[in-house]
């Protein structure tokens, strides 16, 4: 049974690129294109894996992952925020939130892979 993993960013060329690189290894990717969305999805297939943007429309992906965390199901589901933002303060805001990890934008399929692999062991 392959791994599901949620990929939430408003850029369809990041959303696009991640889920080739995840399908590719065999990962089965549910694309949501803000937060808003994510959650509808995440609602709906439950997720292995949740890979979010931060900067979005509707709802950024500090408030979503708040929202997904008070969630049953994704009380303990890996989060890994994947943006622009590299300042101490965003990453100190998301690890409050409850995210896992941090890759920051622009990444390479490698770094991506590896992290994922690393996360979902």
């Amino acid at each position: 049974m392959a791994k599901r993993i949620l990929i939430v960013d408003d850029s369809i060329s990041i959303r696009k690129s991640v889920s080739f690189v995840l399908s590719e290894q065999g990962y089965e990717v549910v694309e949501a294109e803000d937060g808003r969305d994510g959650l509808a999805k995440a609602a709906v297939a439950i997720c292995n894996l949740v890979i979010t943007d931060i900067n979005m429309p509707n709802m950024g992906g500090i408030d979503f992952i708040k929202a997904l965390r008070e969630m049953n199901e994704y009380k303990f589901v890996p989060i890994i925020a994947l943006t622009t933002e590299s300042q101490s303060t965003k990453m100190q805001e998301g690890k409050l939130a409850g995210a896992t990890g941090w890759i920051v934008k622009p990444f390479t399929s490698e770094k991506l892979s590896a992290v994922v692999k690393k996360v979902l062991g």
